[in-house]
C-alpha cells in the first residue's frame, strides 16, 4: 500500500457530543503513530482532506502532548476553522508558549471584528498577549474595555443597521451585500438621523413587507437593548423573559455597538451551567480540568476547610447531648437518618431556588408564595418520612428489644418533620438572601447549606429525643 492509499483509508466518523467511536480508533491509534515518528507532511495533507470539525474531535481525542504537536504543524488553514470549532475551554488548555505565535498568524489572518470576537474565548492574560502581538492593534483592543462576563466582552460586532427612511426593498439589496461578511443575519437594526437605535426588525418580517414600505414603518419599537456594562447572566435572563434570538448592545450614549447573538447566549447558558454546578458542588467556579496540582488544592480547600467547620460544629453538638447518648445509645443510630434528611431538603430546595433566580422565573413579588408552597411541602414529605420512620422503629421492635419503642417512635417522627421543614426552608430563603446581596446564590448550596442544616437536624433531633423520649 503506497503513502497516498494509506492517507485515503484514515477516515474519522463523526462523534456524537461526548461520544467517543469504537470506529475510530484504528485510525487514532495509526495518528498517534505518526505524531511519533514526526510524518508532518503527511499529516498535514491529511488534515487538509478532513472537514475542521474532524480535525477538532480528533484533537480532544489525543493526549495533550500529540495535540498541542499536531497544531503546531498545521498552517494557517485549515487551523482557523479548526479553532473556529473548539470549545473555548479546550483552546485554552491547547495554548502554550510555543503555540503563541500560530494563534497570533491566525488571528492576524480575520477580520478585526472575527479576531476581537475569538479573542474573548481566551483567558485574559492570553487574550491581552495575543492583541498586544496583532499588526492591527486599535482594531480588535476594544474587548479590554469591557468588564469580564459583560454584554460588551462577549458581543459580536458585526451586525446591519439601517437608517428609517430606508425602503424594504433597499434593505433586502444591503441584506444580501452583507450576507457574506456577516454569515447569520437575524434581525436588521434601525437607526434614527443621531445613530441612536430605534427599533428592531426581524429578516421574516422584513422579507414579506412591501418593498416600497420605510423601515419606520414595519419596525418593532418595543424592543430590549442592553448596555455593554450588563452582566452577561443578566442578558440571557432578559432574552429569555422576552423570547428574543439576538440582543442588541448599546454604549453610553446610547448607540448601536454590537449584539448577543443566539451562538453566544448559548454559550453564557452553558457556561453559568457550569459555574453553578462547580459552586453547588464546592468546588471553586474558576476550576479547569487541566489545572495543576497546587491550583486544584487552591480552589477546593477553602470549601472543605468551610465543611470541617461546619461538621465540627455539628459533632460538638452531638458531644453536647452525651448524657442523653450514654442513656439511650440507640440514639446514635437516628444521627446519620436525621442529617441525610437535612441535607437533602435542603439542596433540593435551594437547587429550585438557584434555577428560578438564574433564569428569571423567581419574581420578587412572588418570594412568599414561592416560600408558602415551600414550606407545605415541606411539612408534607416531612410528615409522610417520619410516618415511615414510625412504622420502622415499631416494626424493629417486635425483632429487636427496644425500650419504649413508641415514644422513640414519636420522638424520631416529629424530628423528621421539624428537620425537612427547617431545612427546605433555609435551603430555600439562603440564595434569595443571597441574591439580594449581589452574591452569587450558587454559593449557597454545597458546603455551606449541607453543614448549617447538619447542625439544625442534629440540634433538633436531641431536643426531641429529650422532650419526647428522654423525659
Amino acid at each position: 500500500m503506497t503513502v497516498t492509499d494509506e492517507l485515503e483509508s484514515l477516515v474519522w466518523h463523526r462523534e456524537p457530543a461526548q461520544e467517543p467511536l469504537e470506529a475510530n480508533d484504528e485510525t487514532l491509534t495509526r495518528i498517534r503513530q505518526m505524531i511519533k515518528a514526526g510524518e508532518r507532511i503527511a499529516l498535514v495533507d491529511l488534515m487538509k482532506r478532513w472537514d475542521p470539525i474532524d480535525v477538532m474531535q480528533l484533537l480532544v481525542r489525543l493526549r495533550l502532548k500529540q495535540a498541542r504537536k499536531l497544531f503546531r504543524w498545521l498552517p494557517s488553514n485549515p487551523s482557523i476553522k479548526v479553532i473556529a470549532e473548539l470549545r473555548p475551554e479546550f483552546r485554552s488548555i491547547l495554548m502554550e508558549e510555543s503555540t503563541l505565535e500560530q494563534f497570533r498568524d491566525i488571528l492576524a489572518g480575520l477580520d478585526p471584528d472575527d479576531a476581537a470576537e475569538m479573542l474573548n474565548d481566551f483567558p485574559d492574560e492570553v487574550a491581552e498577549t495575543l492583541a498586544e502581538r496583532l499588526p492591527d492593534v486599535e482594531a480588535v483592543a476594544g474587548f479590554e474595555s469591557y468588564a469580564d462576563d459583560s454584554a460588551g466582552r462577549i458581543m459580536a460586532r458585526k451586525f446591519v443597521a439601517l437608517p428609517e427612511t430606508c425602503t424594504v426593498e433597499d434593505a433586502a439589496a444591503l441584506i444580501r451585500a452583507e450576507a457574506d461578511r456577516i454569515r447569520k443575519i437575524y434581525t436588521v437594526y434601525v437607526l434614527n438621523d443621531e445613530g441612536g437605535l430605534t427599533g428592531t426588525i426581524a429578516v421574516g418580517k422584513l422579507l414579506l413587507s412591501p418593498p416600497k414600505a420605510t423601515l419606520a414603518e414595519i419596525m418593532n419599537r418595543d424592543f430590549l437593548a442592553v448596555s455593554a456594562e450588563t452582566d452577561q447572566e443578566e442578558v440571557l435572563r432578559l432574552a429569555r423573559k422576552r423570547d428574543m434570538h439576538t440582543v442588541p448592545v448599546l454604549n453610553a450614549d446610547g448607540q448601536l455597538i454590537g449584539r448577543i447573538t443566539p451562538k453566544q447566549m448559548a454559550r453564557i447558558a452553558s457556561e453559568e451551567a457550569n459555574e453553578d454546578m462547580l459552586l453547588m458542588s464546592g468546588v471553586s467556579s474558576e476550576a479547569k480540568a487541566d489545572d495543576t496540582v497546587l491550583k486544584i488544592m487552591r480552589g477546593r480547600l477553602p470549601w472543605l476547610l468551610a465543611g470541617l467547620i461546619g461538621s465540627s460544629i455539628a459533632a460538638s453538638v452531638v458531644g453536647s447531648f452525651e448524657h442523653q447518648l450514654s442513656t439511650a445509645a440507640i440514639l446514635a443510630a437516628f444521627i446519620p437518618v436525621t442529617m441525610s434528611m437535612a441535607g437533602n431538603a435542603g439542596l433540593q430546595a435551594s437547587a429550585v431556588a438557584v434555577q428560578g433566580i438564574a433564569t428569571g422565573a423567581l419574581w420578587s413579588g412572588d418570594i412568599a408564595f414561592r416560600l408558602l408552597k415551600e414550606l407545605i411541602a415541606a411539612l408534607a414529605n416531612g410528615a409522610i418520612a417520619g410516618c415511615i420512620l414510625a412504622m420502622l422503629v415499631l416494626i424493629a421492635s417486635t425483632v429487636i428489644p427496644i425500650a419504649d419503642p413508641v415514644h422513640l417512635a414519636l420522638a424520631t417522627s416529629l424530628s423528621l418533620l421539624c428537620v425537612t421543614t427547617l431545612a427546605a426552608m433555609v435551603g430555600a430563603t439562603i440564595p434569595i438572601v443571597l441574591d439580594k446581596f449581589g452574591i452569587d446564590p450558587a454559593m449557597a448550596t454545597g458546603v455551606f447549606i449541607t453543614s448549617t442544616n447538619d447542625v439544625l437536624g442534629v440540634l433538633v433531633f436531641f431536643l426531641m429525643a429529650t422532650t419526647f423520649y428522654l423525659g
